[in-house]
């Protein structure tokens, strides 16, 4: 994917790739394997440079995360 306004600060490539990320805040949420914390990635496609940025997890998926394990 391009974007215009989107350049790789390492290599200055303007093509990324999106991708998203869960992670859990703590320990019980560690213990009860229940992700609390999402994330989207933006990754260079020439030097795989990522940056992360936190979204908003809705309620309905910490519930349903908890309950697929």
């Amino acid at each position: 994917m391009t974007h215009p306004e989107w350049t790789c600060p390492k290599c200055d490539n303007n093509e990324f790739e999106t991708a998203e990320m869960r992670a859990s805040g703590g320990a019980l949420s560690a213990m009860f394997d229940v992700s609390n914390r999402q994330f989207t990635t933006v990754t260079c496609t020439r030097c795989q440079y990522t940056e992360f940025y936190r979204t908003d997890t809705r309620s309905i998926d910490k519930v349903l995360d908890f309950f697929a394990t």
